[in-house]
């Protein structure tokens, strides 16, 4: 009875979220008509799939897809990279003021994105970076705070078991760091992979402050945009968002088998 009631609450909580997007599909998927219709009809009828179609030909929707694909790779391997450093030195190195350093970093999530966004604007302004991806990428090639407490807590889990053999045998930190924590630390990685992909992808304050020049703007800054484009064939818009939201079911589908508890121990496993 008790997996009976668990079973129903889960499924009734997922059909709550599926909701607005059961709703959004079926709405990119009808006329102008079908779509102002009340009462709403969920399911359309006829099926317009030209509407994606109409999208492709109306705008630049495969130049807003490689912008945000090329924004997306690389601020993703920039944060991997950088914050499993930092939390790698945090973890297991001694360094002088380390836990200062972490309440400090830590303390910068408490910032809302509106109050850095001046200064930072004020800085790439005078770095010559506007209207360009830089922006956009560079931060992530700092670390970030969420990915430098992930990777700590991480390292921290690993025996010092390992660290101390690979040193009988020679191996520097460097060597110990990139051949024996880091594979260690796969599924870590793949979570944090997935958290800056996601948040990447979907950001729209930072390249709506930035971009100006439409050939630079991330897909959800071109979807935006059609707005005042499409203006009665609300539809469109609709088709384009659901498929900017393709890119990031796809990643999360791939690597959802990552976001596991116990990372220590599934790398030990392997």
């Amino acid at each position: 009875m008790r997996k009976t009631v668990s079973y129903v609450l889960v499924l009734a909580g997922a059909a709550v979220m599926l909701l607005p997007f059961v709703a959004a599909l079926g709405n990119s998927l009808k006329s102008f008509t079908q779509y102002f219709q009340v009462p709403p009809e969920w399911i359309p009828d006829p099926v317009h799939w030209d509407n994606y179609a109409e999208v492709w030909r109306r705008t630049p929707f495969g130049l807003y897809l490689v912008n945000s694909v090329v924004i997306a790779v690389l601020a993703v391997a920039g944060n991997v990279l950088t914050s499993a450093m930092v939390g790698h030195a945090l973890a297991r190195m001694r360094l002088p003021g380390k836990q200062a350093l972490l309440t400090m970093a830590l303390g910068t999530m408490m910032l809302p994105t509106v109050i850095t966004i001046v200064p930072n604007f004020l800085l790439f302004r005078s770095l010559g970076w506007l209207d360009s991806m830089l922006p956009l990428i560079v931060p992530y090639w700092l670390a970030t705070p969420i990915g430098i407490f992930l990777m700590r807590q991480t390292f921290l889990g690993i025996p010092k078991d390992f660290e101390e053999a690979a040193g009988l045998d020679g191996a520097n930190p460097w060597q110990v760091f990139w051949r024996i924590h880091l594979p260690l630390a796969k599924p870590a990685l793949a979570t944090l992979a997935v958290f800056t992909f996601t948040t990447s992808w979907k950001a729209v304050l930072e390249p709506t402050i930035y971009l100006t020049s439409p050939e630079n703007y991330t897909l959800p800054v071109g979807v935006l945009s059609l707005k005042g484009q499409f203006v009665g064939n609300d539809q469109l818009v609709t088709a384009a968002a659901m498929m900017s939201l393709l890119p990031m079911l796809v990643v999360f589908v791939l690597a959802q088998r990552y976001f596991v508890r116990g990372t220590m121990s599934a790398g030990l496993k392997g």
